[in-house]
């Protein structure tokens, strides 16, 4: 199981990830359709981009799943992160408070 901390990145574009809040969905986290690896483990030769899964994404964002999964992009890439084939979503900001 992925836990909070783990820095991941993708074995088909530039895309590096920080988990933020683990689930269970996470151990099957992908960039582009592909499975990520923690940094510094070998990339599949054979692997490739899925061009249904090429959206990229954007550093610094949070990306969330339904579980409420949670991952802070490190580095941007040219693959959408995922659950399976599920994309994960731009966490939205939480309005500030009213200061009347």
């Amino acid at each position: 199981m992925i836990k909070a901390g783990t820095r991941l990145k993708s074995q088909v574009c530039d895309t590096e990830v920080i988990v933020v809040k683990a689930g269970d969905g996470l151990d099957d986290l992908r960039a582009g359709g592909v499975p990520m690896r923690e940094i510094g483990a070998d990339a599949d030769s054979d692997a490739v981009l899925d061009p249904k899964l090429c959206g990229g994404n954007v550093m610094g964002k949070r990306y969330v799943d339904e579980a409420g999964a949670e991952v802070l992009v490190t580095k941007a890439g040219a693959g959408t992160l995922s659950v399976g084939e599920v994309p994960l979503n731009i966490k939205e900001a939480k309005p500030l408070p009213a200061s009347d």
